[in-house]
């Protein structure tokens, strides 16, 4: 168990995703207590900010932290280097009287800016755990979800993307290869949104919260659709609602981008899934969108049929996801489906015209090695997607891998840098470029998702929701509408109930919710 004694709550999460990369499975006291292993102490006066790690030592006994010493010596076998250490004046904390300061470090920065102090505290704290561990992450110190938007947001100002390489090293220690794929992603994400009009255009997203099956490591909302066969119609009645509204409300601006998730649409009958899209169409200009995206996903949800409704309507891009081609690992995930299931959904929606579809991959599931992800690698190359987003597993919260961990307590889950470079080679060999990236909080191996795609193909709805870059209107359970204006840097944000009865029976509340941020 680890200790955080953390004098501003506002820097706390970020402390604590740094020791979740170093020390994964960790838990955490946020008070003095028992069978604690160390303590981290921050400490913010007078135009410093101070970091240090108590430790309870026997006499004789060598600190964990003892490849930084007193004098800040430099960690051995480490590229990066620890800052020389001042004297912090970091007194005990109340109960830990016979602890000693092991490993402590102090930087200058201006306390009135919270942005410059985290980044100073991370690189502080960083650097010492770098120096107790030996090891290195490939994104150094940078602990947020969208690194790309760093890059991004100074080529729109002007920068030279080698002064963003020197920026991220210094500021963050990001390894070169990882800046490297930043800047390139930002770039090309720069051209990608040029059709976009920020400040009136907008985007559509329709959740549908049910799924086949709950997979092992999922946390979206999703409902199994058993337990709603015929009575999706009262979901749809509300979902329609929300529509409406939606339509009215936005009316007289650009629809940028449509994307129907969830869950997973074609979980729905082909008649409900036919009746959401007329609907569209019957409330929006969807002629003249620019990309219309729905989720396929589990391919134990696809039928021709549906597939038809899809094709009739001119949905320009669907996604078909495996996550992996190794059937023992489908079956021990609970995707019911099989690899031959893939490749058969795969051919005929090919055969049916569709020329933009997605595959999804997930790296570092439960039990897979190196071989496993090659095999996987090697089956979707033959089939030849036209873009490909790889994922690192995030075990979340309410994903049942993490809420009955005891129970898959003998599973390996291990993602390494040779697995994520062999996804990306297999993207390239097959034409294809990286357009989006993200990452998440709890990612096995603190990686990051990847987005390829061939030229043209990019999903440009994917960019927009990462970015933060225009508007998205969100109908349906457990969905997010964010509001951006972007002459105010400023965003805001709603959310809709998850459970679905719960949506249905306060839908009025739901939009409610929407008049008081759309304007």
């Amino acid at each position: 168990m680890i200790g955080l004694l953390i004098q501003d709550n506002a820097y706390e999460q970020d402390i604590r995703e740094l020791l979740m990369s170093f020390y994964p499975g960790e838990t955490y006291a946020h008070e003095v207590k028992e069978n604690v292993d160390f303590y981290v102490q921050t400490r913010l006066k007078d135009g410093e900010a101070a970091i240090g790690i108590w430790e309870k030592l026997e006499n004789g006994e060598e600190s964990a932290g003892a490849a930084v010493n007193a004098a800040g010596v430099e960690a051995k076998d480490s590229a990066v280097a620890v800052e020389k250490q001042t004297d912090s004046n970091m007194s005990a904390p109340e109960g830990l009287e016979g602890w000693t300061l092991t490993t402590h470090s102090a930087g200058k920065a201006d306390l009135s800016d919270h942005s410059s102090t985290k980044n100073v505290i991370k690189k502080l704290f960083y650097q010492m755990l770098v120096g107790r561990t030996g090891h290195e992450l490939p994104w150094g110190s940078l602990t947020g979800i969208r690194p790309t938007k760093i890059a991004l947001s100074r080529l729109e100002d002007g920068w030279k993307e080698d002064d963003i390489r020197r920026f991220m090293k210094e500021t963050y220690m990001t390894s070169d290869e990882k800046i490297n794929l930043s800047v390139e992603i930002a770039a090309r994400e720069k051209r990608l949104m040029e059709p976009i009009n920020y400040d009136s255009g907008y985007s559509l997203y329709v959740g549908i919260p049910f799924c086949p099956t709950t997979c092992l490591y999922c946390s979206f909302t999703s409902y199994p659709i058993s337990k709603w066969k015929g009575r999706t119609g009262l979901y749809l009645e509300a979902l329609f609602k929300e529509l409406e509204y939606t339509a009215e409300k936005m009316k007289g601006r650009p629809l940028d981008t449509i994307y129907f998730g969830g869950g997973t649409p074609t979980s729905l009958p082909a008649e409900d899934i036919d009746a959401i899209l007329c609907k569209l169409e019957q409330l929006f200009d969807t002629k003249n969108v620019l990309e219309f995206t729905v989720e396929a996903g589990r391919p134990d949800s696809i039928t021709e049929e549906k597939l038809k409704v899809l094709a009739s309507h001119g949905i320009s891009r669907i996604s078909i996801n495996p996550q992996t081609m190794n059937q023992k690992t489908l079956d021990l995930i609970g995707r019911r489906h099989t690899v031959e299931n893939v490749k058969e959904k795969f051919h005929m929606a090919r055969e049916l015209g569709f020329d933009n579809i997605n595959m999804d991959l997930i790296m570092g599931l439960p039990g897979e090695d190196l071989d496993d992800v090659k095999h996987t690698l090697e089956e979707i190359e033959a089939l030849k997607p036209d873009s490909l987003t790889v994922h690192s597993l995030a075990i979340k919260r309410a994903a049942r891998l993490n809420m009955f961990k005891e129970e898959y307590a003998d599973l390996k889950i291990s993602n390494t840098p040779e697995m994520i470079a062999l996804s990306e080679a297999c993207a390239r060999r097959m034409g294809m470029e990286p357009y989006y990236l993200y990452r998440q909080k709890n990612m096995a191996g603190n990686f990051e998702n990847v987005g390829y795609s061939l030229p043209g193909k990019a999903c440009l709805y994917n960019i927009l929701i990462m970015e933060e870059l225009a508007t998205i209107v969100a109908c349906g359970a457990g969905t997010t509408t964010k509001v951006v204006f972007p002459s105010e840097n400023r965003r805001e944000r709603c959310e809709n109930v998850k459970e679905v009865e719960q949506y249905i029976s306060r839908i009025d509340e739901m939009i409610g919710r929407k008049e008081k941020i759309l304007n």
